[in-house]
This record gives structure tokens, C-alpha cells and sequence, in this order.
């Protein structure tokens, strides 16, 4: 295998049972999301996930981290929704496009609050780890943050 992690990405194979288990975990986690259940999010976490917002370079690490990004946007944004718009499953792991509608009541790392409804879009990618078989964090682009007041 090579030593760069892209050609070892590019290089692994779709089989219809591994299509499979990363939809399902994509759905128990997306699922947990909107039920803000912590636990069952990082049941579908690697020990030493990492979430990172790219914009603002922002990172959490691990379970604790990956507890403390979602107490932070739940508390943050107590009323979010998030419309799926577009989604790629592969070996590589999930990409998705999402549309975000929330009121935003508590800074969110570097975004600060300002009580009002904003409507942004995001892009995530959740890594798939091939060895664990489960997800190695959250990569968060925040696509257009104007309502956020960035």
C-alpha cells in the first residue's frame, strides 16, 4: 500500500455490505443528532475522533471533545434543523450538503450570539475509519455564514 493516506483512500473498494454499515452508522448518528442523544453520537466515533469547524480552526479531540462540540452547538443553536441537501456515501466515508435553520442564542466557538433566526448551509465530511469501522470525526465547512454575523 502506498504511503500517501489519498491513494490509500482512492484505493479502497466499495462492496455493497460496506455501502451498507456506513449508511446505518451515518444514520444512527445523524439520527442521534436531532435527538441530541451525546452517548449514541459517540457510539459511532473513533476514541480519537476529531471534529474540526475549518473556517475558524476550531478543534475538538476525542469523546470529551466531540461531547463538548455538540453540548456547545446544542446549546448554542436549542432550536436546530438541519434539511440534508445533498449526500455522497462512499469507502471514503459521508460528504453531505446541509441547510441550517436555528435561532442563534449562544456563541458557537468563534461566532458570536445574537438572538435572532439564521439560515446557513454547511458541508460535513464524516472520515470513515477503515480498521475501526466507524467514523473518525467531523470535518465542518460553514459554506455561508453571513446570518451568523461573520
Amino acid at each position: 500500500m502506498s504511503q500517501d493516506p489519498i491513494i490509500e483512500q482512492l484505493r479502497r473498494r466499495v462492496t455493497p455490505d460496506l455501502y451498507r454499515d456506513i449508511r446505518r452508522l451515518w444514520k444512527t448518528h445523524v439520527t442521534a443528532e436531532d435527538a441530541r442523544d451525546i452517548p449514541t453520537i459517540l457510539t459511532t466515533l473513533t476514541e480519537d475522533c476529531l471534529f474540526e469547524v475549518v473556517q475558524t480552526g476550531e478543534r475538538w479531540q476525542g469523546h470529551e471533545g466531540a461531547a463538548r462540540f455538540h453540548t456547545e452547538l446544542f446549546a448554542a443553536f436549542p432550536d436546530i434543523r438541519f434539511r440534508l441537501a445533498n449526500i455522497v456515501i462512499g469507502p471514503q466515508g459521508v460528504y453531505q450538503e446541509i441547510n441550517v435553520h436555528a435561532t442563534f442564542l449562544a456563541d458557537w466557538g468563534s461566532y458570536r450570539a445574537h438572538g435572532r433566526p439564521v439560515t446557513f448551509t454547511i458541508l460535513v465530511l464524516y472520515p470513515w475509519d477503515a480498521q475501526q469501522r466507524i467514523f473518525s470525526g467531523e470535518r465542518v465547512y460553514v459554506v455561508s455564514d453571513a446570518s451568523l454575523g461573520q
